[in-house]
């Protein structure tokens, strides 16, 4: 029998600034995503590495003094990989490498790298693919040095690896082919989107890793794949979905966050359109999370980007379940904090006071979905109702079951 291999995990070290646009609190909060981006990868995170400069280093990122620091750390302590914070410029990547000796990439690749791990269906592979030959143009001559020492791992996934004696024509022609391939599939989905017209059309939007897949389940009753790592959903998923006797579509969504490539908004346009041709969005939060304000700002500014921003939303906080409650009359000295907030609490904060229908659950847990139902009931009638007037009575015959149940 052949010995099961245990799983080999890269060894790496991240890098990032404190300027003048980004203050030490928001670096800490990009590094502590960025190392749980390193992990869905498949690294394991050594150490941290940051500065404060006005700007980046127009030669090697960070300061010459603090990138010997780096070279000396990794070659002390066996390191493959230095994955810096933002985007790199090519020169910066070509130069660092040459002092560091080591694999370099920035956040875009990475990203790139976790998209070509998790595409599943040949349209998502698709447009990672064109998503990594757009970043990899600009690069070429530095990826060649890579590929020359065919070096694997994070971020050499993809179509690096097999176009060692390519140049920027062939890369050209096939960034050409692969857009229209997409062009052509975008087609045929808009004709499935078409057929599906006669259905209210519901979305689940959300930072990624919120918990969008794990309450589509719970919703859809289906076995939609969740995990708690970034991007475990990237390609769209539809299922119908019937509460009381409202029938509709949900779909799951690839998940928003901040610094996203811009290579991967153009290539996932398609993704885009499920959102920005539904009826109505369900805007998932992770409530536990310490930047969910932040979260929430950045899924609005990608909506407003793709015009979707004044559709009918209901805002879902989810995870209560991470916090500790305790009841009002058993504990009168503890200090009332998000940690002990108890469903009423969460009630009556500044978050219910949404425009929209908000609501706070445990998808995992369970928590208060029948509210959720509820909700989601209410709105996918009203827009049924603008949308067939003659199916008013099916609503009076249901809700009146309801009530003497």
């Amino acid at each position: 029998m052949l010995e099961k291999k245990e799983a080999q995990y890269e060894r790496v070290v991240l890098v990032g600034l404190i300027t003048r646009d980004q203050t030490e609190e928001k670096l800490s909060e990009y590094m502590d995503e960025l190392q749980f981006l390193a992990y869905t990868a498949g690294a394991e995170v050594m150490q941290r590495f940051t500065q404060k400069l006005d700007r980046p280093d127009s030669k090697f990122f960070v300061g010459s003094g603090k990138l010997e620091e780096i070279t000396n750390y990794v070659e002390e302590n066996n390191i493959d990989t230095v994955i810096f914070d933002d985007e790199l410029t090519p020169s910066q990547l070509k130069n660092i490498e040459k002092v560091v000796n080591r694999k370099i990439i920035d956040r875009t690749q990475l990203i790139l790298d976790i998209f070509a791990q998790r595409a599943q269906t040949s349209y998502a592979r698709t447009q990672v693919e064109l998503a990594q030959y757009q970043y990899l143009l600009p690069r070429l001559t530095r990826m060649w040095t890579h590929l020359e020492r065919q070096r694997g791992g994070i971020g050499m996934r993809g179509p690096g690896e097999t176009e060692i004696e390519t140049d920027r024509r062939i890369i050209r022609d096939r960034i050409t082919l692969l857009k229209e391939k997409l062009k052509s599939i975008d087609k045929q989905m808009a004709t499935q989107r078409t057929n599906r017209g006669a259905m209210v059309r519901v979305a689940l939007v959300g930072y990624t890793n919120v918990g969008k897949s794990t309450l589509m389940n719970v919703l859809s009753k289906s076995d939609v794949f969740a995990e708690n790592k970034l991007f475990a959903t990237l390609d769209t998923t539809v299922r119908k979905v019937v509460i009381g006797n409202l029938p509709f579509l949900l779909t799951d969504t690839v998940g928003f966050i901040r610094k996203l490539p811009t290579q991967l908004v153009e290539s996932f346009k398609s993704t885009l359109d499920e959102v920005r041709e539904a009826d109505l969005l369900i805007h998932v939060v992770d409530i536990s999370h310490p930047s969910f304000e932040d979260h929430v700002n950045s899924v609005n500014q990608i909506l407003t980007e793709i015009d979707a921003k004044e559709k009918p939303t209901v805002m879902v906080f989810n995870k209560i379940d991470n916090f500790s409650y305790i009841k009002q009359d058993e504990d009168d000295l503890t200090e009332k904090t998000f940690r002990n907030y108890s469903l009423d609490d969460w009630k009556r904060t500044w978050m219910a006071k949404t425009p929209h229908p908000t609501l706070f659950i445990s998808a995992t847990e369970r928590d208060n979905l029948e509210e959720l139902r509820k909700a989601v009931y209410e709105e996918v009638k009203k827009i049924h109702i603008q949308r067939f007037p003659y199916n008013n009575f099916l609503f009076q015959y249901y809700e009146e079951e309801t009530e003497e149940e």
